[in-house]
Formats: C-alpha cells, sequence, structure tokens
C-alpha cells in the first residue's frame, strides 16, 4: 500500500506586494510575474506533499478576473488536490487586496501539474492525498477528468480511453433525451 498524506499537510500560503519592477505600463501587474508566483507557491505544495524534488508538467488555463495594481497584497493559496504515481495536481487561488481601500477580490485560480523526481531527475512514485473537508473531496473528484483531458490535449492519451471524459458526454446525452 502506498504511503498517504493528508490534502492540508501541502497547503502553502505566499504573499506579495506588486512593485514597480512587477508591473506593465498601466501599473497592472504582469501576467508573466503572476505565473511565476503561482509556479512557486504551487511547486512548494507539491514538495511538501511529496518530499521530494518537482518539475512543473503542465499549466491549466490561468485567466484574470479582474487586474492587480501596483501596490495592491497579493495573497497566493496552493494545495495538493491529488497525486497518481508520480504526479500531483495543485489547485492555486489568488487574491489581491487594495490595503488603503479595504478591498479585496479573487483574481484567479489555476490547476498545475508536478512531478515528482528522483536526484537524477527520474519520476518517483508519490503518496497518495487524502481529501478531508467537502472542497478538498470535490477539487479530489474532479482531478482525474483534469488530468485525462491534458492528457488528451497534450496527445499523451486517446480520447477514446478517456473513460472518466466520456462519462461526462454520456451523461449529458442521456439527460437530453
Amino acid at each position: 500500500m502506498r504511503k498517504q498524506k493528508k490534502v492540508s499537510e501541502s497547503y502553502v500560503i505566499m504573499t506579495e506586494l506588486v512593485l514597480p519592477n512587477d508591473t506593465n505600463t498601466l501599473h497592472n501587474l504582469m501576467g508573466g510575474r503572476m505565473m511565476h508566483w503561482m509556479d512557486i507557491v504551487s511547486a512548494i505544495a507539491a514538495q511538501k506533499h511529496s518530499n521530494r524534488i518537482v518539475v512543473t508538467a503542465s499549466v491549466d488555463n490561468v485567466s484574470f478576473s479582474e487586474s492587480i495594481k501596483l501596490g495592491n497584497v497579493v495573497t497566493l493559496e496552493a494545495k495538493v488536490t491529488r497525486a497518481f504515481n508520480s504526479s500531483m495536481e495543485v489547485h492555486i487561488v489568488v487574491f489581491a487586496e487594495d490595503i488603503p481601500s479595504g478591498k479585496k477580490f479573487m483574481s484567479n485560480q489555476a490547476f498545475f501539474t508536478f512531478v515528482a523526481v528522483d536526484q537524477s531527475g527520474n519520476p518517483i512514485d508519490v503518496p497518495d492525498a487524502v481529501p478531508e473537508t467537502k472542497e478538498e473531496i470535490e477539487l479530489y473528484d474532479g482531478a482525474l477528468r483534469r488530468r485525462q483531458l491534458r492528457l488528451v490535449l497534450g496527445g499523451r492519451m486517446k480520447a477514446s480511453e478517456a473513460n472518466e471524459l466520456k462519462s461526462l458526454f454520456d451523461l449529458k446525452e442521456k439527460s437530453a433525451k
């Protein structure tokens, strides 16, 4: 039986202040800087779960709901949602806060996938992730579908083999009849 770790054990919070060097000409946080921060916080969560060196394998869609301004405080929260053999899906939620005005909002969220590797760079098994809260269970349950979608889009799995995705479409077809 594989080792297990609670999802909560991988939880990481990272806080950054948006400085002039982080912004574009409109004084908004650059998307690339946000991606950099998201990669760091999610890698730390994956390392906490696996106790291994990790490498980024994929990044899901990242879209921005509202611009983050110069001087805002950015809080990134990350945790492993599910572990497979050597890979782990990490969910990141990003909040921005204008402290003087008291305005706080969720800017974006995304899923990153990491692979744990040994000292030679070869993939190595990671513990299973054990969800406990309702939110953790929902993210865990959806992780296999997201993984299959990543593999199909990346050309590493045939769409006909993505059983979790097929079951979604079968349900929709049955309910439409």
